[in-house]
């Protein structure tokens, strides 16, 4: 897990921005942290950057193991997992888990896969140059 975290962390931190105060993403999702989301986040909720660090790691986590349910391969490839995990991490495990992407690293065909991953660049029906290059940096990851 930790090979996988020094990947993921960075991808997460650096497309995610931090707001400690909870927002909506381009998606309309309401939103707080390192792009952390869930029924505890309500309109007004305030957070520590100590907790947003806290909350993060943990949510990276339930991403990394929901994806290698999916993925059990993956387990022998850190950054591939990583890659994997960080699309789960921004659009959820269900979109991973119906996803040719998920299909395609399966049997390894990492090409395909990152063809893939340059479909999901939308966000609020429109291309946004953040999730273009979030996207690049995960298919950077797939070896």
């Amino acid at each position: 897990m930790n090979e996988v975290m020094r990947y993921l962390e960075p991808l997460i931190m650096r497309f995610e921005g931090l707001r400690l105060k909870s927002y909506f993403c381009p998606a309309g999702v309401l939103t707080c942290g390192w792009g952390s989301t869930g029924p505890d986040i309500q309109p007004g909720t305030i957070w520590t950057k100590e907790y947003a660090d806290e909350r993060m790691r943990s949510d990276a986590k339930k991403f990394v193991r929901g994806v290698l349910k999916y993925s059990p391969s993956l387990v022998s490839n850190p950054s591939a997992l990583a890659a994997a995990s960080d699309f789960a991490y921004n659009l959820g495990l269900g979109r991973y888990r119906v996803s040719t992407l998920r299909k395609k690293l399966e049997t390894g065909d990492w090409e395909a896969a990152q063809r893939e991953l340059m479909k999901w660049t939308r966000g609020g029906g429109k291309v946004l140059p953040g999730l273009v290059a979030r996207r690049k940096a995960e298919c950077d990851l797939l070896k």
